[in-house]
């Protein structure tokens, strides 16, 4: 009797040893600090790499190194999938626009965070200040609003060059034709001012249905299609835009208020550039979002989500609002410039416009389209306007 009891004391100590050993080993495990590999398809580095950098240097003991890459928005939905299907995890998160939020949401390639991991958030959705609110909807779940633009539509011109800016959409077509060449914007689908344009129109030419592209934009396209016969080409991104606007090759573009400030503030745009809001515009708000792709390992996924609640703090959000890039910049409430660093309200200073407040105050906001209608307005526009030109 002595020896069973002795033996069998012998097997639970084992059995206890062998479990403390791999709660050991699991602590071990979750404590390794992870390597993040982030890639930006909307050009939100621009107002977040600091913040981003800082929860890396502020927790060694979660993320041992940071990688950043750039990539086109379009191309980012593919590549995810592709991953997915090879049972590969080469992107951690990833800093989009509503453009491929949308796409991503369509295709079932983002992890959803909320209700499912609510608790990571901190009640992040009564932090949000209204319009943000309202664009953090449009995330469905999938995705965590970052970053908050009022946007546009609006016009930025050369004043050297144009002395009485339009005001409507009839006024747009009638100067571009006697203009031609002088009024480019990108494709939509990759750029921020060409889409808020695209969406802008349905509220300036009283389509039936702002929401529903395919069958509520009739005056839109229609227009869309006139002013294809005096723009001589789409680029692919807004950036180019911006560059020949500056070298004087285009004498106007579409514009939202961070594509407004930030090219005048690094010179790339003549700081005494005009801007012109429509007659009766409404405002098409826009957002960045960080989003987190399927088959990314729960141990990273832990990392991300104190990264993304780290993310909304109020001292991080004060930093987007850089040098203007995605004006004014943060999404949760009560986060003045006064509270954003000094050079940025030097910035905001010198290359903001006073005129912004009172558009903001006196003209009503609108989300953009859903995931669904935007995914459905891109193919028509590259099927339907794009294609008219090689």
């Amino acid at each position: 009797m002595k020896g069973n009891k002795q033996s069998a004391r012998h097997v639970r100590l084992h059995a206890l040893a062998g479990a403390l050993a791999l709660a050991c080993a699991a602590v071990s495990a979750q404590a390794a600090p992870v390597a993040l590999n982030i890639v930006d398809v909307a050009g939100n580095l621009a107002v977040t790499q600091k913040a981003l950098e800082s929860f890396r240097d502020q927790n060694p003991d979660l993320v041992s190194t940071m990688t950043f890459t750039n990539a086109p928005a379009p191309q980012i939905p593919g590549k995810i999938k592709a991953m997915q299907k090879a049972n590969r995890a080469d992107i951690d998160l990833v800093l989009t626009g509503t453009d491929a939020l949308a796409a991503g949401i369509e295709q079932d390639l983002w992890v959803k965070l909320l209700p499912d991991h609510q608790d990571k958030f901190k009640d992040i959705l009564n932090k949000y200040h209204r319009n943000a609110a309202r664009m953090q909807e449009l995330a469905k779940g999938y995705g965590l609003e970052v970053s908050f633009m009022q946007s546009g539509p609006l016009l930025e011109y050369n004043p050297d060059k144009v002395k009485n800016p339009p005001k409507t959409p009839a006024e747009l077509l009638a100067w571009c034709k006697a203009n031609p060449g002088q009024f480019l914007y990108a494709r939509p689908a990759n750029s921020g001012p060409g889409r808020t344009f695209l969406m802008g129109l349905p509220y300036l030419l009283g389509d039936k249905d702002p929401y529903d592209p395919i069958k509520g934009w009739d005056n839109t396209w229609k227009f869309l299609k006139e002013l294809n016969e005096c723009v001589p080409y789409y680029p692919g991104g807004t950036s180019a835009i911006m560059k020949e606007l500056g070298q004087g090759s285009r004498t106007m573009t579409p514009t939202v208020t961070g594509w407004d400030i930030n090219p005048r503030a690094l010179g790339i745009v003549p700081a005494d550039f005009k801007i012109q809001a429509f007659d009766n515009f409404t405002w098409v708000n826009d957002a960045h979002y960080m989003v987190i792709p399927k088959g990314v390992s729960k141990e990273k996924q832990e990392v991300l989500f104190k990264l993304m609640d780290f993310m909304m703090q109020p001292k991080q959000q004060a930093m987007t609002y850089d040098s203007g890039y995605f004006y004014p910049g943060p999404a949760i409430r009560d986060v003045p410039l006064s509270a954003a660093p000094k050079e940025s309200q030097d910035i905001i200073a010198k290359y903001g416009r006073p005129e912004y407040e009172e558009l903001t105050a006196r003209r009503p906001s609108a989300v953009p389209l859903d995931a669904k209608a935007m995914v459905a307005a891109f193919h028509k526009w590259d099927t339907d306007i794009g294609a008219l030109k090689k």
